[in-house]
């Protein structure tokens, strides 16, 4: 049909008057526009819902605790027939992970200076490991005058990045710490086939990865040990506390002689003089023990439920050209310690402080960032004053180590770019993908 011009203007007045008029295509495209209008600048905040509430103990804890009360004494060690507190601790711990020899210690920090003196470092050995890590990680490799090795990592797993291990390794080395960041599973199959290549041993820091699953696997049972902390702020916790664990027929009879002040309380006929390594006293009492047994009842019911949630979150912010979400193999269980993803800054008009700031004014928890700086980047390891402002090993030439010269770029990258977001087995998934909402809208707001 030919079009005339009257026909033309008055089809185009018609349109135009429906534009100042408020209908409902009208009204929809402001309700879009107002959504669209961040929180912080006045807009409807995208997370409506309460984050929930962790419930953290209640009864059972409190029952199991009078059961200990009850007991003859709180130390394990008393009369074992009577003390059964960290009896149960263990014997559920070895359900949850199969390990034949179990030791309890009093943090997670203490877990790994057993396991690595357990290992047999000793002065100049070198021990490879993450930059990014609680410093907990790397104390049992110092007190022990071993030397800590920083390998880079994978972009989206936080996780070491075998090829990087592999660069590192030397004639001096004789460990790898593989730490499950944020309850991701590390990649444990080429680590665990360096280590036997190399004959290293594997160390699992599992310190954020309770009910982690690497290829349906409890993280802990692949490696040579496995170090675990009871922390308060872990997915189960008991205050503090640590367990490592090992069925390694040389290092796992070493873990409790080495947790206990180089005692060997468990061979019969044992006696205070016979003690043969010099090792401090990391024991556990039976008051924790009894409220770490009860929280490995629920492990299982949270980890699946912060796995469920956070991939749920990943799913929502998947396919955005400035984030990168975290990387987590599909045949893997993550429990997201927290949940952290990554900013391609080249992308955005802002910096990550000021997409964090319209985040949390979204009603995101969430911060800029995990530790400050990588670890090989702390005073002290800048300066080479572990001991009294001095470092021995190296005095003697025991090692040529600089910490000055030491660079993970993407370790850094990580930490530069990362947002680091709360998320727990109290919140359910219809907050999580308002948190995932949130994130598109201001990734779309600051989109170049």
């Amino acid at each position: 049909m030919k079009l005339t011009r009257r026909d033309f203007l008055v089809a185009n007045s018609a349109a135009l008057l429906a534009t100042q008029l408020p209908g409902p295509l009208a009204a929809a495209d402001a309700s879009a526009a107002a959504s669209a209008k961040l929180a912080k600048d006045g807009g409807p905040r995208a997370v409506t819902g309460k984050p929930g509430v962790r419930v953290r103990w209640d009864a059972r804890e409190k029952a199991q605790l009078a059961a200990a009360v009850d007991q003859p004494s709180l130390f394990y060690w008393a009369g074992r027939g009577a003390n059964k507190q960290t009896a149960l601790f263990i014997e559920r711990f070895k359900q949850y992970c199969p390990r034949e020899y179990v030791a309890t210690c009093s943090s997670g920090t203490a877990a790994l200076h057993i396991a690595i003196a357990a290992a047999g470092i000793g002065p100049g050995d070198e021990v490879i490991t993450t930059p990014i890590t609680d410093i907990g990680t790397i104390t049992g490799i110092l007190f022990q005058q071993g030397v800590p090795v920083f390998a880079d990592l994978g972009a989206a797993t936080y996780n070491l990045d075998a090829k990087s291990v592999e660069r590192c390794i030397t004639p001096k080395t004789k460990a790898i710490i593989a730490v499950h960041l944020t309850g991701n599973p590390c990649d444990l199959a080429p680590l665990k086939a360096l280590a036997d290549q190399h004959k290293l041993i594997l160390i699992e820091d599992c310190a954020q990865a309770w009910g982690a699953k690497y290829r349906g696997q409890p993280v802990g049972s692949i490696g040579h040990v496995a170090c675990y902390s009871l922390m308060d702020s872990k997915h189960i916790g008991a205050g503090d506390g640590g367990v490592v664990a090992s069925s390694d027929p040389k290092i796992g009879p070493a873990l409790i002689k080495f947790s206990d002040k180089g005692n060997e309380r468990t061979t019969p006929g044992y006696t205070w003089d016979k003690t043969a390594v010099l090792a401090s006293n990391y024991r556990m009492s039976e008051l924790q023990a009894a409220f770490a047994a009860v929280q490995l009842e629920r492990l299982e019911g949270l980890a699946a439920k912060r796995a469920t949630l956070g991939r749920a979150l990943i799913e929502e912010i998947s396919n955005l050209p400035s984030v990168i979400p975290p990387d987590l193999h599909a045949a893997d269980r993550g429990t997201f310690w927290f949940f952290y993803f990554r900013l391609r800054l080249d992308k955005l008009r802002g910096t990550r402080a000021e997409f964090a700031d319209a985040l949390k004014a979204e009603g995101v928890i969430c911060a800029a960032g995990y530790i400050p700086v990588p670890v090989y980047k702390l005073p002290y390891f800048q300066q080479h004053s572990f001991f009294a402002g001095r470092w021995p090993i190296k005095e003697l030439g025991l090692t040529t180590m600089d910490y000055t010269k030491v660079t993970c770029p993407e370790a850094e990258a990580i930490l530069t770019t990362g947002i680091n977001c709360t998320l727990h087995e109290g919140m359910d998934e219809a907050y999580i993908r308002e948190v995932g909402a949130a994130v598109r809208k201001v990734a779309k707001h600051f989109a170049v």
